[in-house]
């Protein structure tokens, strides 16, 4: 196991903006990401057999939900309370339960190779802590497990700039590159590894063209 304490965590400052950004984002009645899946999700979960995944930085519940009503034993964890609590709504309308958690990753009880999936959708975590997240993930994912993730390119700063409703974060460091995502996961059998242009129609904040890392991993 890591020894959490070698991992960089935030500022108090930063720690509070970053919680009540989300807070704020997900207190609202309807739900900022809309309540149906990410579609490459959905597509890799179909070629998968179910069995247990995790999803960091799960928000509503929208892709928890989904993999639990196909089956998969479901756990998440957000920071954000307001999260969770529209998640297990979502959950209840389904009729199905997902173990949700509320609190930074090092706090979580999560125990060694536990998962056969995780799945990194939107996970947009500071640029101080991303990969240090990413290598604590790993320890979680059982050997030959599979890494599922899509996020929002270093490139796609210029698709913000001619419409600010596709949404993603606006630093560049938070953002992601291919080769971010090879040394942060250098133990994995590469499956899919690609940027891509995609469109997106994702509830409130993710509408319109944009650009994306998609990556579908082995560990090894």
């Amino acid at each position: 196991m890591h020894d959490c304490n070698h991992h960089p965590k935030l500022t108090k400052m930063t720690e509070n903006l970053w919680l009540d950004r989300w807070n704020d984002r997900y207190s609202s009645e309807e739900f900022a990401y809309g309540t149906e899946p990410n579609n490459y999700l959905k597509e890799q979960l179909e070629k998968l057999k179910p069995g247990t995944i995790l999803f960091p930085a799960e928000g509503e519940g929208r892709n928890a939900v989904f993999a639990a009503t196909k089956g998969w034993e479901v756990f998440a964890f957000d920071i954000s309370n307001e999260g969770k609590n529209k998640a297990l709504q979502l959950a209840a309308n389904h009729n199905i339960a997902i173990d949700y958690q509320v609190g930074e990753l090092q706090t979580l009880n999560f125990q060694a190779e536990q998962f056969d999936v995780i799945a990194l959708i939107y996970a947009h975590f500071p640029a101080e802590i991303k990969s240090s997240i990413h290598r604590m993930l790993d320890q979680y994912l059982r050997k030959g497990g599979v890494i599922i993730f899509e996020a929002f390119s270093k490139n796609h700063l210029d698709y913000i700039a001619k419409n600010e409703r596709v949404g993603g974060p606006k630093d560049i460091g938070s953002l992601f590159s291919i080769d971010e995502i090879k040394a942060d996961f250098p133990n994995y059998s590469i499956i899919e590894l690609e940027e891509k242009e995609i469109e997106l129609h994702e509830g409130l904040f993710h509408n319109g063209t944009g650009s994306v890392i998609r990556f579908v991993g082995q560990k090894l």
